[in-house]
């Protein structure tokens, strides 16, 4: 294992993320929340991932790994009345490299609208988008890189906003040793129009992970690290931001997923108890090695849980 290399690798991305970079109070939250269902079965540690056109989200550089041209599209039942769908395509053009798009959509529900004086006056809508264009290629045989470009907007009745963000990631495969470290950083960038006239800070987020196939168990461990970049009162609490998961391949055509996230279980905790809340579960099916069927069930605790879909398609 190039230890030496990993090491550099690491420390480039730590030295970019400087107090300057810390951010509290955001907007666009929705860009925090995971998005396929792979992923949220699994916790959101998959900064590592490989060979998934979903990771696109996460990390542009994972799609240097998809070996043919892949398409995604999701449904995410949220809480109360809030829905979402993601879609995600890429594909390796010529010797240029790999493209990608994706597509992230919330929609909030409908409101009852009132004027000044408490008359009823209809309803109003309120929902986010989020469009990223990306781009990664391999550097080494094993190292790939990637970048993105992502346009944000967000609607509440009359009025929106809109931003530009870019992502960008690295991953290093050693396949030998069926090992994946990877890095991200997300969501940098700023407003152009803001709601109230004062822009707001995007929710930046630095993310380090890595993934190991077990040698004698049937078994994927993904581990990472979330938003390494939030400044914090003592430097022990920058790792309470953990997420770890798990892919056990049941056969060849199933595969059972589970997941843990530390932060979340900690924010939902509720008098003595969180319940299940942070645990994540999900099942994927694979249909003539073309099609991907997968499922993730996400619990909030005593608040309620989530259920996402996605299908993904291998292109000739």
């Amino acid at each position: 294992m190039n230890f030496k290399l990993i090491k550099y690798f690491v420390i480039i991305f730590f030295i970019i993320t400087t107090d300057i970079l810390s951010q509290s109070n955001t907007t666009y939250n929705f860009l925090k929340l995971d998005v396929d269902a792979r992923s949220s079965a699994m916790a959101g540690s998959t900064v590592s991932m490989i060979n998934d056109v979903n990771g696109f989200f996460v990390n542009p550089a994972i799609i240097a790994t998809v070996e043919k041209s892949q398409g995604s599209v999701g449904f995410f039942k949220y809480l109360l009345d809030i829905n979402s769908g993601n879609a995600a395509y890429s594909q390796k053009y010529k010797d240029a490299g790999y493209f990608g798009v994706s597509v992230r959509y919330f929609n909030y529900g409908s409101f009852d609208k009132y004027d000044e004086e408490l008359n009823n006056i209809g309803t109003f809508s309120a929902n986010d988008l989020a469009i990223s264009l990306g781009y990664a290629n391999k550097y080494l045989k094993n190292l790939s890189y990637g970048v993105s470009l992502k346009f944000i907007q967000s609607n509440i009745d009359i009025y929106n906003s809109t931003a530009l963000a870019f992502d960008f990631g690295a991953l290093y495969e050693i396949p030998e040793q069926n090992f994946t470290v990877a890095v991200s950083l997300l969501n940098a960038g700023a407003q152009l129009k803001s709601y109230a006239g004062t822009k707001e800070n995007l929710p930046l987020d630095l993310r380090l992970g890595f993934n190991k196939r077990l040698e004698y168990l049937p078994l994927t461990f993904y581990f990472s690290i979330t938003n390494i970049n939030e400044d914090q009162d003592q430097f022990i609490q920058r790792f309470k931001n953990i997420r770890v998961g798990g892919e056990f391949i049941l056969s060849d055509n199933i595969n059972l997923r589970l997941g843990y996230n530390n932060q979340q279980r900690q924010d939902l905790a509720t008098g003595s108890s969180a319940g299940i809340g942070g645990f994540s579960a999900g099942l994927g099916i694979i249909i003539e090695d073309r099609y991907h069927f997968d499922y993730a069930f996400n619990s909030f605790g005593k608040i309620g849980a989530t259920h996402r879909f996605n299908l993904s398609f291998m292109l000739k």
